[in-house]
């Protein structure tokens, strides 16, 4: 027996539904605050209908639309939970909806994204540095130290942020071959 549309979903289910392994539904509690399952007994999670559809909108943004992890962290944070929604169902209307009364609001229209959040238009640093490193070897470069404090809390989650999307790069490569 299938169950009602509004009825709450277990991860196996939604992983299926979605077409992705539910470790990386996990992974995505982590990134996206929004997504906030139900948890019972033993840490099993039920999805809400909203939860899903929300989870629907992230996916499209990220795997069809080319989207970044920061990216549509952002998009969510200026736009809400709805529109990323309405973006997962192809709904104009609903997207245009809120934009308006986003603008009625006295809101700058928010739907305009940053270069850096798209995959494949890589945002050209303008300072010249990476990781608090000059890009040249001349007398005021910094000196630079190896060990356990070398790393500032900054830059390290800079780098943890890097291998987040080398590691979703690799997953993208992995499923083209």
């Amino acid at each position: 027996m299938d169950k009602s549309p509004d009825a709450f979903r277990t991860i196996s289910e939604v992983a299926d539904d979605l077409d992705l392994p539910q470790h990386v539904l996990r992974f995505w509690e982590t990134r996206f605050p929004q997504i906030k399952p139900l948890k019972r007994g033993g840490g099993r999670r039920y999805y809400r209908p909203d939860d899903i559809e929300l989870l629907k909108g992230i996916r499209h943004l990220l795997y069809d639309q080319g989207y970044t992890i920061k990216g549509v962290q952002k998009l969510l944070k200026t736009n809400g939970n709805k529109f990323v929604m309405a973006v997962a169902t192809g709904d104009v209307a609903t997207m245009e909806a809120l934009v308006a009364a986003s603008a009625a609001k006295g809101d700058d229209p928010k739907v305009n994204l940053d270069e850096d959040q798209v995959v494949g238009r890589p945002k050209v640093r303008t300072s010249g540095r990476f990781f608090g490193l000059v890009g040249g070897a001349g007398d005021d470069a910094p000196e630079i130290s190896v060990g356990k404090g070398s790393v500032g809390k900054e830059d390290r989650a800079l780098l943890q942020e890097a291998l987040f999307d080398l590691l979703e790069c690799k997953r993208l490569l992995d499923q083209v071959r």
